[in-house]
């Protein structure tokens, strides 16, 4: 006698409906996959950070660009509208922005650092003050502290380095962004498997 096959679907449905990872053990193989490739391109992107930055700051040009134009043209389809004036300078600035971020990504790229390192030096303080206004108040103070310090450090690293960081700050961030993104996504996978496989 053949024992008939034991069915598995309703249990594996409650599974997908209840757990946080959902109907991703299914496919956790196409996610892997997606986080290698992730973890190649941002190890590759390491290597290559400044032709990451230039490349990343022509495609925000780019996409300014037809922000502008987009503004623009809807500017004009608005008649009778009082702050028209303002829309088409808003479109106009947005063009300028994008036409300058195209013809010269280098300038581009050292503008957008000082920004960025200038903005890391504001959020840096901003959380050691915050830290400091915690403290007492549970444990989360020192963390908080902690996480400003290193924003303030690396605000300064940036900036200490200016103009020079600006040929790859920008491109190590992507490639950094790219590894933590695919390393998630291998960890999401590896979960979802060992849920599947329970």
């Amino acid at each position: 006698m053949v024992d008939a096959p034991i069915n598995n679907s309703g249990h594996g449905n409650a599974l997908d409906e209840n757990h946080p990872l959902g109907s991703l053990g299914k496919n956790w193989g196409w996610l892997l996959a997606l986080g290698i490739a992730f973890v190649i391109l941002g190890i590759i992107g390491l290597g290559m950070s400044v032709g990451l930055t230039l490349a990343s700051v022509l495609f925000f040009g780019v996409l300014i660009l037809l922000g502008g134009i987009f503004q623009l043209i809807d500017a004009f389809k608005c008649t009778g509208w009082k702050g028209i004036v303002w829309h088409v300078l808003i479109g106009l600035l947005y063009v300028a922005a994008g036409i300058a971020l195209i013809s010269d990504p280098v300038a581009g790229s050292m503008i957008i650092t000082i920004l960025l390192g200038g903005v890391l030096l504001a959020v840096g303080l901003m959380r050691i003050v915050m830290g400091f206004q915690l403290k007492g108040h549970g444990g989360a103070w020192g963390w908080v502290l902690l996480s400003g310090v290193i924003t303030l450090l690396l605000g300064f690293m940036i900036l200490s380095r200016w103009p020079a960081s600006g040929l790859f700050v920008i491109g190590l961030f992507i490639a950094i962004e790219m590894i933590m993104n695919g390393w998630t996504y291998i960890m999401m996978a590896l979960a979802a498997k060992a849920v599947r496989d329970r």
